[in-house]
């Protein structure tokens, strides 16, 4: 039996209350109202403008001699051409008084002209404060919805894949499956918090998903054909048939597997086979309509057919890195005593696997909207590539060319430090992928990684060690009757 060391829950437990006094300071520290804004972007423009004065100020010198010869020459010339007016101006007041008219017409238009459009520069003055005043308001929210979607899917994603072995009878895979169940463990949490999350975005606690308000909708020809299926009432209905059907399928799936410990005979194994398949029917559906809910429809106006399978194969990559990361851990403290290093090389293939197919998936979808360059496709693109620069590409490096130039030989993959760090950086780079779904439209241009999105982090993390860890500690590590044990424990190649 696993023992959950007290160092490793003292740390989880650090992890959580760090992260929620970051989320509390996010929280307090957002702008409240409009003139928050006004003083934040005045301090901005400030700081961007300070340097530009300086440079000024540097070459004035320089052009002092010029600009005071230039000053001279202009006033005489205003000078003369006053007198030139006067003059003219008397002359054609004594011959015809009435010409006078038209040019007092024409600047009284031109003053009603001024006049409206300064009104109009104010309105859209205030129209943008608004808008980055919910921009602002959103950061914190949409930190604490990337970390909380991105543990929720993780574990998802840890469960399709036992599924996935039980379907297939894996014979390599078993010594590893209470290892995914403790992770699964964490799924009936990540699914109530998540939920509960959902009901706030409902509620207009936040902005993150305009479709939601309104207002929006009213004015909005798009989201309004589509409000059919973007309601809150079906929304929140379809979420919870998912994270309900997720989470049944997980706990008699567990239920079965530590029954069959006891059996004598494999009806409990079989029950799980014939659950598992209709699991992936199941699973694989309500992914694709969770990725539109959840993370597509944060811009409505965009739309992908690849993206359900986009964001599968995101998660399903940092899955089974998660797996491989705490077998790793688990076997360093002298438990699992028949993983071996060829259960870590296929683990360590699935993620070299998994990681190209990630980026076959970016690649198809990015190339196919650049060609066809149509306008309500590319913006989506527009905006991470001009205002999401660093984590855009950042993402693809770390998703695709670290993974590739490190785990494309062989030896590297029974290497446990060698995984350790690819995974890491695994890890982090599907954390940025979700991070640049999610950013772009709920906080648009004004984003940054702060306090808010590492305090989400952790605080998620410091909950998702508890809990797995915690469930782990409940069961024996080694599922001893199995059909599949016995080739498991001697799995060698």
């Amino acid at each position: 039996m696993y023992t959950f060391s007290s160092k490793l829950k003292t740390f989880s437990f650090i992890l959580m209350a760090v992260g929620l006094l970051g989320i509390g300071f996010g929280f307090y520290n957002a702008p409240k109202d409009i003139q928050a804004v006004e003083k934040l972007l005045a301090a901005d423009a400030h700081g961007s403008s300070h340097g530009a004065a300086q440079a000024v100020e540097a070459h004035a010198p320089a052009n002092e001699n010029h600009a005071a010869t230039q000053v001279v020459n202009d006033t005489a010339k205003v000078e003369a051409s006053n007198e030139a007016t006067n003059t003219e101006t008397v002359v054609n007041d004594s011959v015809e008084a009435p010409a006078v008219v038209a040019p007092v017409h024409a600047e009284a238009e031109m003053h009603a002209g001024t006049e409206e459009n300064k009104v109009n520069a104010e309105a859209e003055h205030a129209e943008h404060l608004e808008h980055v005043l919910h921009q602002l308001q959103n950061k914190p929210w949409a930190a604490l919805y990337v970390a909380c979607i991105f543990f929720l899917l993780v574990t998802l994603g840890v469960l399709a894949f036992y599924a996935i072995q039980q379907v297939a009878q894996a014979g390599w895979s078993p010594v590893l499956f209470r290892v995914m169940q403790g992770i699964t463990a964490y799924l009936p949490v990540g699914s109530v918090i998540f939920f509960v999350f959902l009901i706030l975005c409902g509620l207009h606690f936040n902005h993150l998903f305009v479709w939601l308000d309104p207002e929006v909708v009213a004015h909005d020809k798009l989201i309004e054909a589509k409000s059919g299926y973007l309601n809150f009432p079906f929304w929140i209905i379809r979420a919870a048939i998912f994270l309900i059907g997720w989470n049944l399928y997980r706990y008699y799936s567990r239920k079965n597997c530590l029954a069959q410990d006891e059996a004598k005979d494999d009806s409990y194994y079989k029950k799980n086979f014939k659950m598992s398949a209709g699991f992936l029917v199941f699973f694989i559906v309500t992914e694709s309509i969770m990725s539109w809910d959840w993370i597509m429809s944060v811009d409505p106006h965009w739309f992908s057919t690849l993206f359900g399978w986009y964001v599968f194969a995101s998660f399903i990559v940092s899955a089974v890195t998660t797996i491989c990361l705490i077998s790793l851990y688990l076997k360093s403290k002298g438990y699992l005593e028949h993983v071996n290093t060829s259960h870590i090389h296929d683990l360590a293939k699935f993620m070299f696997g998994f990681s190209v197919f990630w980026t076959y998936l970016w690649f198809s979808q990015f190339m196919l909207i650049w060609y066809a360059n149509i306008p309500e496709e590319v913006t989506y693109f527009k905006t991470r590539i001009e205002l999401y620069n660093l984590p855009f590409f950042g993402a693809v490096v770390m998703n695709f060319v670290f993974p590739l130039l490190i785990l494309i030989n062989t030896d590297f993959k029974r290497i446990s430090w060698i995984l350790v760090m690819a995974g890491t950086v695994i890890l982090l780079g599907h954390y940025i992928d979700f991070f640049n779904m999610i950013m772009p439209g709920t906080v648009g241009d004004q984003w940054f990684i702060g306090v808010s999105e590492i305090a989400s982090v952790l605080f998620f993390f410091g909950l998702f060690i508890y809990v797995v860890f915690s469930a782990l500690t409940k069961v024996p590590l080694l599922p001893k009757r199995n059909p599949f044990i016995e080739e498991s424990k001697h799995f060698h190649y």
